[in-house]
């Protein structure tokens, strides 16, 4: 059998690419950033940059992260990195024509976080935002209208993985602060998939499912009226039964 051979194979870049959603003003929203350089300068896209030889992906993940947009996420693989915001590797897009300066292979990673700030701008990106993802994925991809590269169909694929997690998994309590009332978890699960939700059937489910979550000791009137009683997201990690997404 030949040796192996490493010049017999075309070399290839590695990237990644980050899908960040919040919640702000009970809308699901995604990170964007305008590029500052080509290609597709001036589009918005999601915020990413190369792997170096030096760091594995969950390290560059955080990294892009921090350099594109002032903002933190945690990952249990990178110490000293975090404030509490959910990351998950989500997929890998290799089509050969997806980077128009090279053969580059992105691993998108999705990043889910409570309220967070307004971003700041970093990097090759001149300007980030929050940006609705309804407003972003409804683009009907005109020029200078969608993402650059194939952020448009990363970001459907990282809102359908939040949307389809939050049905059979605590996730939906990462886009909560540590201790949150039950009309602000149901207020996630009705910006992630875009449906009103009856809030006595909701609290019903929430607080009769095993060890989703579990009494913090206190109440609060920060959404007005009476006070209501605060929950801690509990140490389950899958819910039985489900919270299964209504039919639009």
């Amino acid at each position: 059998m030949s040796p192996y051979d490493p010049s017999a194979f075309p070399p290839f870049a590695v990237t990644v690419d980050l899908v960040v959603l919040t919640v702000r003003r009970h809308a699901l929203c995604a990170l964007v950033v305008r590029r500052g350089e080509q290609p597709f300068q001036g589009r918005w896209a999601l915020p990413g940059g190369f792997v170096r030889g030096d760091e594995d992906l969950a390290a560059a993940a955080a990294r892009e992260l921090s350099e594109e947009t002032g903002l933190y996420a945690h990952d249990p693989a990178v110490p000293g990195v975090g404030n509490g915001a959910h990351l998950e590797q989500l997929a890998t897009y290799g089509d050969p024509k997806r980077d128009p300066r090279m053969r580059v292979v992105s691993v998108a990673h999705l990043v889910l976080a409570p309220d967070l700030p307004a971003p700041r701008a970093g990097g090759d990106a001149n300007s980030a935002r929050w940006a609705p993802v309804d407003e972003v994925l409804s683009a009907d991809g005109q020029a200078g209208a969608g993402l650059a590269f194939d952020h448009e169909r990363i970001l459907a694929d990282g809102v359908e993985r939040a949307r389809s997690k939050i049905e059979y998994s605590s996730l939906a309590t990462a886009f909560c602060p540590p201790e949150f009332t039950v009309g602000e978890l149901r207020r996630v699960y009705e910006a992630v998939w875009g449906v009103a939700l009856d809030p006595r059937n909701f609290h019903r489910k929430v607080t009769g499912t095993p060890g989703f979550l579990v009494p913090a000791g206190g109440t609060t009137t920060r959404q007005g009226g009476r006070p209501a009683q605060l929950f801690r997201a509990g140490g389950a990690t899958l819910l039985n039964p489900p919270m299964l997404r209504p039919e639009v």
